[in-house]
């Protein structure tokens, strides 16, 4: 699996793209040409567990990478690209309104989970009080590593709390007097020469060249927070999208989650 570092959805740094025009889209994508879009590794799952789906069927399918969290859906809302795959519906829907887009999830797919990682302990029951955890600084995956920390027994969180906006000061209870250390997302790998503990979202551990099944403990990803297969609105029923959610639901889709992105957390439907 490639290794590349990806931006958060907060960081702004545009990426150039060298695509068709909106109405040349659309031409070509009568004629069976699919543009789909994705950051890593999620351009990876594409390109081994659904391009060879979609040609087999008859389309002519271009994966195109990109580097940041903004560029994807301004793409897609252009016409450059036909779906991506790099977001959440919590993301989705904010940015969707942010920029007056109207946007649609199609499937959701295996996501990186958060993992909490150290170069330390060995367990999570080697933890000692007064250890330092690293935690992302943007608060959606600051949410996230806190919860993590509540859902293996290691703090408790004031119920009153908005479970996508927890922060420090909602920390009601910290028997092991962790200290907790917030920094950049994309910088929590190399934190671990100077902390005892890191909470790594999955994308950056992967670029790091971190193992996810590693991790001292995982996150439990919410529903909203699965990443998935975006399209604009008016496109929704269209043909191509009823092949990707085909490609995403086949068996050969499933076996390559299975050899080539072990310790993704899988969405209900994959588990039923």
């Amino acid at each position: 699996m490639k290794k590349s570092l990806l931006l958060l959805p907060t960081v702004a740094t545009f990426s150039l793209l060298a695509a068709c025009g909106s109405d040349e889209s659309e031409a070509s994508n009568e004629y069976g040409e699919l543009t789909l879009g994705a950051t890593i590794p999620y351009s990876d799952m594409l390109e081994a567990g659904v391009k060879p789906y979609l040609e087999d069927l008859g389309y002519e399918v271009t994966i195109t990478e990109f580097t940041d969290y903004i560029q994807p859906n301004l793409s897609l809302d252009r016409g450059d690209l036909d779906a991506n795959l790099f977001q959440h519906l919590v993301y989705m829907e904010a940015f969707a309104e942010e920029h007056s887009l109207e946007l649609h999830d199609v499937i959701t797919v295996p996501t990186a989970p958060i993992g909490v990682y150290s170069n330390v302990y060995d367990s999570i029951d080697d933890i000692e009080p007064g250890s330092t955890v690293a935690l992302a600084n943007d608060p959606t995956n600051l949410a996230r590593g806190l919860t993590v920390l509540r859902d293996n027994g290691l703090i408790e969180i004031d119920d009153s709390a908005d479970p996508l906006r927890v922060t420090e000061n909602d920390v009601k209870d910290n028997p092991l007097d962790l200290n907790f250390h917030p920094v950049e997302a994309a910088q929590l790998p190399r934190t671990l020469d100077s902390v005892e503990l890191a909470a790594v979202n999955g994308n950056f551990a992967i670029s790091a060249g971190f193992d996810l099944t590693t991790a001292l403990f995982r996150d439990e990803i919410p529903a909203d927070i699965i990443n998935r297969v975006v399209v604009t609105e008016e496109r929704a029923d269209e043909q191509f999208v009823k092949d990707i959610i085909a490609a995403v639901e086949s068996d050969e889709f499933r076996e390559v989650i299975e050899s080539d992105f072990q310790g993704f957390h899988h969405p209900d439907w994959m588990n039923e």
